[in-house]
């Protein structure tokens, strides 16, 4: 996607991905993809912008920073609501409790993702700030090896739900 924006347009950029609820399957199941490539999209700006903070330093601009956030916490909690409402619509509306199931671990893994992304952040910084304590940079290297396999069970779900919705294709 090269229609990524910076800093205010965050907001702008996920909102205007958002359209009326689709009404048959096949779309819903679209949908639900297009929302898992917003979140990648959001990962990408949430780690451009901490990777910005950090240049920051020593003394880092906390304002911008903070605003980032908060968009992308937006950003996030929009999609996330996007999300539930298609998997309450493939388990009411579509009967098909088997997709509902899938959607229901990925957003239990998107959450964890989430918690250690911003872990890491903290870490880097901490690490950033104090590069002569080895302790920082050990925990920096544990919590990424906890986002390659958070990463690896979001695929592993991902492939699922692909498999599970294929002959809609």
């Amino acid at each position: 996607m090269s229609k990524r924006k910076k800093g205010g347009d965050i907001r702008n950029y996920f909102s205007k991905q958002r359209c009326t609820a689709p009404t048959d399957l096949k779309n819903l199941v679209r949908r639900f993809h297009a929302l898992q490539a917003e979140r990648v999209e959001a990962y990408k700006l949430f780690e451009e912008g901490h990777e910005s903070y950090l240049r920051t330093g020593p003394h880092y601009d906390f304002e911008h920073y903070k605003q980032l956030v908060h968009e992308i916490t937006k950003a996030f909690c929009g999609i996330s609501k996007e999300v539930l409402e298609i998997k309450e619509q493939l388990h009411q509306d579509f009967d098909r409790p088997d997709l509902s199931e899938h959607i229901d671990k990925l957003q239990i893994k998107e959450k964890e993702k989430l918690e250690l992304t911003a872990k890491l952040q903290l870490g880097k910084q901490n690490a950033q700030d104090h590069p002569e304590d080895e302790d920082f940079q050990e925990k920096v290297r544990e919590i990424k090896q906890d986002i390659i396999k958070n990463t690896a069970a979001l695929s592993e779900i991902l492939q699922d739900f692909k498999y599970d919705s294929e002959e809609l294709e």
